[in-house]
């Protein structure tokens, strides 16, 4: 019987490098706006945008930002993640879209406590809707985890139904849609800044990249090629 083989020089250059660097700028950004940036304009404005959606406020959009923003709860998320593993491996036959979705969500899981842990930064100073830590607000949790999850979703889709151009632009509008709803959630609710959640989609794309060309791209577009020639 043969025993699999592990490349680890290919997993450190495809996953963890990339995930390692990204952990890192995401932390030196945190203290960058914490600790040199809060007196500056920038960060000014960036409070302005909590103060003025917090003013707007009526019982209608309180409601549907909460639906909203519970779509990237952790339990949701993780609930979910637990699901589609299971799916995507009955469905595809193999492993890859799973541990693709497990990789992508748990990496910007933990980036994002990472971050929390070394950033501190107080959550905007409006009136909260949620409870949460007061001073993990950078990056948004909330909104890294629904793009890894939900535009996650949509790239496995749109991989494996390339030939129909109507539904790819309606996987993407969901899958980036629903992250930007929640992203907007959470600075409406006055749990982020809009600085946190700006980072947060782009740690959440960033993780999506970098499991997406380790198990995703190369496999499919091989096995693209493979069927060409068969043809």
């Amino acid at each position: 019987m043969s025993k699999m083989s592990v490349d680890f020089k290919g997993v450190t250059r495809l996953i963890l490098m990339p995930l390692v660097a990204m952990a890192v700028l995401t932390i030196a950004v945190g203290l960058l706006i914490t600790k040199v940036l809060q007196t500056t304009t920038l960060i000014a404005n960036d409070r302005g945008v909590n103060e003025r959606l917090a003013g707007d406020r009526t019982e209608y959009w309180s409601s549907i930002t909460d639906t909203l923003s519970g779509l990237s709860d952790t339990p949701v998320i993780i609930a979910g993640t637990a699901v589609l593993v299971v799916v995507f491996r009955l469905v595809f036959k193999r492993w890859n879209e799973s541990i693709f979705l497990a990789l992508a969500v748990f990496s910007q899981s933990a980036i994002f406590l990472l971050a929390t842990v070394f950033a501190q930064r107080k959550r905007p100073a409006v009136q909260h809707l949620d409870p949460a830590p007061p001073t993990s607000s950078f990056p948004s949790g909330h909104t890294s985890a629904a793009v890894a999850f939900y535009a996650g979703i949509a790239l496995v889709l749109i991989l494996h139904t390339h030939r129909f151009k109507i539904l790819n632009v309606v996987w993407v509008l969901v899958g980036l849609g629903i992250p930007v709803g929640i992203a907007y959630s959470r600075m409406y609710r006055g749990m982020h800044h809009l600085s946190d959640v700006s980072w947060g989609f782009l740690l959440g794309l960033v993780c999506i990249a970098v499991a997406a060309n380790a198990l995703l791209l190369k496999p499919v577009v091989s096995e693209r090629k493979r069927s060409l020639l068969r043809t």
